[in-house]
């Protein structure tokens, strides 16, 4: 593997694995979404860190964020057109971490039946 082949891999991993960053991504693909959404679709997150998140997505050019001046405040988020090429890796990070997972439980199925 070339050391250019190395950067673009951490580089995708820097801007997409953030802890939360995957995930807000997936819960944006085809929809336009206000922060008090996006929160409920991720019960666990920290309000901090979601707002951390999304502003490192925005600064990467992954998320648009939309101020409405009205009152109370109204603020969207959606993918651009740049971030919506993600899905397809997302997607398959998805898939894949989902057979992990069977694996996991069918290794520790495995373990417990040997008990």
């Amino acid at each position: 593997m070339e050391i250019k082949q190395i950067k673009a891999i951490t580089t995708t991993l820097e801007i997409v694995c953030g802890k939360w960053k995957a995930i807000i991504l997936l819960v944006l693909v085809g929809k336009t979404l206000r922060f008090s959404e996006i929160k409920a679709s991720l019960p666990n997150v920290n309000h901090q860190t979601l707002i951390k998140q999304l502003k490192e997505l925005e600064r990467d050019g992954l998320i648009e964020r939309t101020s409405y001046p009205e009152v109370p405040p109204r603020v969207e988020y959606t993918l651009t057109e740049y971030g919506a090429e993600l899905e397809s890796l997302l997607n398959d990070m998805m898939i894949w971490g989902g057979k992990h997972m069977e694996v996991q439980e069918e290794a520790e199925n495995k373990e417990l039946s040997t008990l």
